[in-house]
């Protein structure tokens, strides 16, 4: 394990189970991705970033618990009650957050969504 990750989820480690559990899948269905560890997020990223994961020390609508949040980028709004909120910061360019609180969360329906990103961020 990287200790940029490991420093990443320094404030709430009971996340760290869950992020390892969407990278080794992201990595097993979408093969070699490149993988930023930043202070607030982890980007993934093939030709362009297609998925973050924000830093869980960051609270999202004052939600508690263990979790983390993933953000991935498609090109149309995806209604689905798993989606914490959407945006459209460009035309056709829809950003969307999902709350992932254990590893049965990283699930065929969330990484058809990344899947769908990681393909989305190939011919932008």
């Amino acid at each position: 394990m990287d200790s940029s990750v490991l420093l990443f989820f320094e404030k709430m480690p009971q996340a760290l189970p869950i992020y390892e559990a969407f990278t080794k899948r992201l990595l097993k269905e979408l093969g070699p991705v490149q993988v930023k560890v930043q202070k607030s997020q982890i980007a993934f990223s093939n030709r362009y970033q297609f998925a973050f994961i924000w830093h869980p020390s960051r609270r999202f609508r004052g939600r508690k618990g263990v979790y983390m949040v993933v953000t991935f980028g498609v090109s149309h709004r995806i209604e689905d009650s798993r989606i914490e909120a959407a945006t459209e910061p460009y035309p056709n360019r829809w950003t969307h957050h999902v709350i992932v609180q254990s590893e049965d969360e990283i699930d065929d329906k969330l990484m058809g969504w990344i899947r769908e990103a990681y393909e989305f961020a190939l011919v932008k």
